[in-house]
């Protein structure tokens, strides 16, 4: 039995929570709010996100950090844009070496760091690995059957998070290509935006498939250049979590997209959503990367446009469909003179 400590007590760090406990560990569920925690306490459940969903009494509901430090695990499942002052707050309370496992998807706006490089900046002594992969909240609370994928640059830590978090129904392989993972998860959530676009329009089943399909490959060309590795996007991390966001109505990044597609405002769709849309928030900071590193991405250019500059939807395919003549596996062919 191992002591885990879970920051962030939204749908996913819940789930974790509730999935831990039934394997057996000492679950820790923490959350900043106290008004957060003392519902969860009165409820035994997260009735906006996990209705139905029972906590185990025995995982611990605290807004103190005191006793983290004895945590066997510490998994980070706040939302992206908390992960900095989450880590900040950790800092003298972890002995060196701790493993903290970062579950949350995107990137840190203004910097666009990965997530796993904002906890390592502030927490230079700890070792940082990301977890990622098709697994929606609703499902891994319930014990359906999920596969996701951990990564870290230390093979010891990865063995050891496989052995305290895999039971029957989360299988979790490793991996040792960190960005590839935390570039997957975090890029995935834009094409599940348009996606949802294209679901909102009601295109059909064939542009949604070539969206996806080219989806990856941008996504891909962007994390070579970022430091990851091409086949890292042609696992878990990388298609499958874009297959599984981009079809799914647990999907809020989709959801959202669905909205904007039917007419809705950016803003009325999120606000509709009613939570983080990491996809919206990703958007900028890939369309900044792209042109920084001098990527060709026109899925996301085009989503970002849509997004943020207001570009009708329809313009936007209209644009992607009429682009110059490319080759799909983007090499280019030669023809030498005899």
């Amino acid at each position: 039995m191992a002591k885990i400590w879970i920051l962030g007590s939204g749908g996913f760090g819940t789930s974790l929570a509730v999935n831990m406990a039934a394997n057996g560990n000492k679950v820790v569920l923490w959350s900043l709010f106290m008004e957060e925690i003392e519902t969860l306490r009165a409820d035994r459940e997260h009735k906006k996100l996990l209705p139905g969903v029972k906590i185990p009494e025995q995982v611990c509901l605290t807004n103190s950090l005191d006793g983290v430090g004895d945590a066997d695990l510490v998994i980070m499942a706040v939302p992206s844009f908390a992960v900095r002052d989450t880590a900040r707050l950790l800092q003298g309370r972890l002995p060196d070496g701790k493993i903290i496992v970062n579950i949350a998807k995107g990137l840190e706006k203004g910097t666009l760091s990965t997530l796993a490089e904002v906890i390592e900046e502030e927490l230079p002594k700890a070792v940082v690995a990301a977890l990622s992969g098709p697994s929606h909240a609703e499902e891994v609370a319930r014990g359906v059957p999920t596969t996701v994928v951990v990564a870290s640059r230390h093979r010891e830590s990865v063995s050891y998070v496989q052995e305290i978090m895999m039971n029957p129904t989360l299988r979790i392989y490793e991996n040792d290509d960190v960005p590839g993972v935390e570039l997957g998860g975090a890029l995935k959530n834009i094409i599940a935006l348009a996606a949802g676009v294209c679901d909102g329009l009601r295109l059909g089943d064939n542009a949604k498939a070539a969206l996806m399909t080219r989806g990856i490959t941008e996504i891909a060309r962007l994390g070579v250049k970022l430091g990851a590795r091409t086949e890292t996007f042609a696992g878990l991390s990388g298609i499958g979590d874009l297959i599984v966001t981009c079809t799914s109505m647990h999907s809020r990044n989709r959801r959202t997209g669905i909205l904007i597609g039917e007419g809705h405002s950016v803003e009325e769709a999120i606000a509709l959503v009613g939570m983080t849309v990491e996809g919206y928030i990703s958007a900028k900071s890939a369309y900044v990367l792209a042109q920084r590193t001098g990527t060709d991405m026109p899925i996301i250019e085009q989503t970002y446009q849509v997004l943020y500059e207001g570009k009708s939807p329809r313009q936007a395919i209209n644009d992607l469909m009429t682009r110059p003549k490319k080759c799909e596996n983007e090499v280019v062919w030669l023809t030498a003179e005899d």
